[in-house]
């Protein structure tokens, strides 16, 4: 409900401190961009930035960010003083907002009349805190204790002085101290200089009217949400689960998380309107390091992060992308988590560095459990994110590091295909390879998109990437990745697109793939590593995809030629020189494929991997609507 206060606001300096705050946080993530020294920031642009007021609630909506819980928590208002900066990275310490030990945050508190008024906050994916691996996610963990470095919130600069132990301390157990140290300075003075900025507004405006027009844009949000998204949710409870497929310990298996969506309103579709997420259903907390400790400060952190599926439901494509997530959209989801010991609510020290095959994950169930509440106008499934990498020493026998996060094809959507090799990382991106072929010893052969692993369907799922690299010397080759069994699911009839794999030396002597979660494989000088990425899946028919669709994409080179006819019974005939659709063969081959469907197919499609993982079934129970 509206306050008399935010009431009272001039509708001018709302739009003024909206604008301020999306300034003020491009311009710190901009300074860390500029400043910061590891491939992983500077390059790969693997961090975010964010800022909240003083009741601890995230004001920006560009991007999800960190909390500032669990700073307040240890060290009360008032006892910060200006120039002040609060770093920690412990899992079980930041009430939900980290999920594993490379993720190190600093917080800088915003002053104005002598007051603790607002914070600013950075948080991002560092090369190597430590740990029983390089880079710090070790995918066999057994315990955090093999992760890295554990820092609690403590007080990294006190009134502008560096607590130079502390840094010596972490710049110690890291592989690459300087990285290190030269990040964290860089994220520490941008942070610094952000607050600045808001110190400027606070002071040009009056704390008591920026504070009213704080409330006055979440109070926004909520509302907005609530009339344009939750509005198209029709009232009652549905349920869905998607799984992770292994956890670098046991063998693989299913590892479900499910949700189930409860919408309520008063009556009308819109007034009083909220969702309940419960999480009951979700599987025991796994032996390896694919835990994500969400149940803190009432599951703040994972309502944020799974909030921008909710902006599928928009209106327009355009609406959708000018809808911010801040914390206005907090009293609209009531978060339900299973008691201690899941996959969501593990127990310290279960390890956690592999946390976005859960939470990722977790994109998707809500997804899903959408898609069975509004006829399947959500889009299919996505997953964006992986870390690959090398490392070993190079010809001058300098010890290195190279990893990257690899995006993925995005799921099809009810009026168009998915996109290419997108990042689920605002902003981030791929390494650049003139960068990559100069520092690190191999060779950059192709990247490209990965033909055919794209969901069929009438439209079809996004493109992952075909990366292939040829070392120079002798290394060893990293992997944190899942979907390499299961695959992206296609919705409404659309089909699965295809799994992550990685080869070495293909077409070889040495042929071999690799598991998705691997720390060590060895790699011989010479030798070629390909990784493929995953596809999004498809949405709708492929047989009703037009045929001039299927031919663009096979000009294209998205789809092969024989992926035509396989998926979306498109024959075409021809050479390199052009290809042409055979419309009879076509006509025949659609008929032949539609006589032979099931009359009640699933509404979700999880491709072939499912089977081998579920015992042979096909299909889930909570797979028909």
């Amino acid at each position: 409900m509206t306050t008399p206060v935010t009431q009272q606001v001039d509708p001018i300096l709302v739009e003024i401190v909206a604008g301020t705050l999306a300034s003020v946080e491009a311009e710190v993530e901009t300074a860390i961009g500029r400043t910061s020294r590891s491939p992983m920031i500077r390059d790969a642009h693997d961090f975010r930035a964010g800022i909240h007021d003083a009741r601890m609630r995230k004001l920006t909506g560009r991007s999800y960010s960190a909390l500032v819980q669990p700073v307040v928590r240890d060290f009360p208002l008032e006892t910060m003083n200006p120039g002040d900066v609060y770093f920690h990275n412990d899992v079980y310490l930041s009430e939900g907002g980290i999920g594993h030990l490379p993720d190190l945050c600093v917080t800088v508190p915003v002053f104005s009349g002598g007051r603790v008024v607002a914070f600013v906050q950075a948080f991002g994916h560092h090369d190597d805190i430590g740990g029983s691996v390089p880079g710090s996610m070790p995918s066999h963990a057994r315990s955090v204790f093999e992760e890295g470095l554990m820092v609690p919130p403590i007080r990294l600069w006190d009134r502008g002085v560096p607590n130079q132990a502390a840094l010596a301390i972490m710049t110690r157990n890291s592989r690459m101290p300087e990285s290190l140290a030269a990040d964290l300075d860089a994220e520490c003075s941008a942070c610094l200089m952000g607050a600045a900025r808001m110190t400027e507004l606070f002071d040009r405006y009056g704390a008591q009217q920026v504070q009213a027009a704080f409330d006055t844009i979440l109070d926004r949000s909520t509302q907005t949400y609530r009339t344009e998204i939750l509005s198209r949710i029709p009232d009652g409870e549905y349920v869905w689960e998607d799984y992770a497929e292994h956890d670098g310990v046991d063998e693989p298996r299913l590892h479900a998380q499910r949700i189930t969506l409860t919408k309520l309103s008063d009556g009308d579709g819109v007034t009083g309107g909220r969702l309940i997420l419960d999480f009951t259903g979700t599987s025991p907390q796994a032996k390896g390091p694919i835990n994500h400790a969400a149940d803190y400060s009432d599951g703040v952190f994972l309502a944020k992060w799974l909030a921008p599926i909710l902006r599928n439901l928009a209106a327009s494509p355009e609406r959708m992308a000018e809808l911010d997530v801040n914390e206005g959209v907090v009293p609209l989801i009531e978060m339900r988590f299973p008691s201690p010991g899941t996959l969501l609510t593990p127990i310290f020290p279960a390890p956690t560095n592999a946390r976005t095959f859960v939470i990722l994950r977790l994109l998707g169930v809500l997804a899903g459990v959408l898609a069975k509440a509004v006829d399947g106008r959500m889009p299919a499934d996505q997953e964006t994110i992986r870390y690959t990498g090398v490392y070993g020493r190079d010809e001058a026998g300098r010890e290195y590091l190279m990893r990257e996060v690899l995006g993925g094809g995005s799921g099809g959507r009810y009026y168009a295909d998915g996109e290419d090799t997108i990042h689920v990382v605002p902003d981030s991106r791929n390494l650049p390879t003139e960068f990559t072929e100069a520092r690190f010893p191999f060779l950059v052969e192709r990247l490209g998109l990965a033909v055919d692993s794209g969901g069929p369907g009438l439209y079809r799922g996004g493109l992952g990437y075909d990366k292939q690299i040829r070392m120079l010397v002798d290394a060893s080759f990293m992997s944190i990745a899942d979907r390499s069994i299961l695959a992206c699911w296609g919705v409404r009839g659309g089909r699965a697109g295809q799994s992550f794999s990685v080869t070495i030396d293909p077409g070889g002597p040495h042929e071999r793939e690799v598991d998705a979660l691997a720390d060590d494989e060895p790699v011989r000088a010479g030798e070629l590593i390909r990784i493929r990425t995953t596809g999004g899946g498809g949405w709708g028919d492929p047989l009703e995809r037009p045929v001039a669709a299927v031919e663009r994409d096979v000009l294209w080179g998205k789809v092969s030629t024989a992926g035509a006819a396989r998926d979306y019974g498109v024959v075409l005939t021809g050479g390199p020189g052009g290809v042409q659709v055979d419309l009879a063969a076509t006509e025949a081959l659609r008929a032949s494929r539609r006589a032979q469907a099931p009359a009640d197919p699933p509404f979700f499609d999880r491709g072939p991997g499912y089977a081998r993982l579920s015992g042979g079934r096909e299909f889930a129970e909570v797979d028909h609507r």
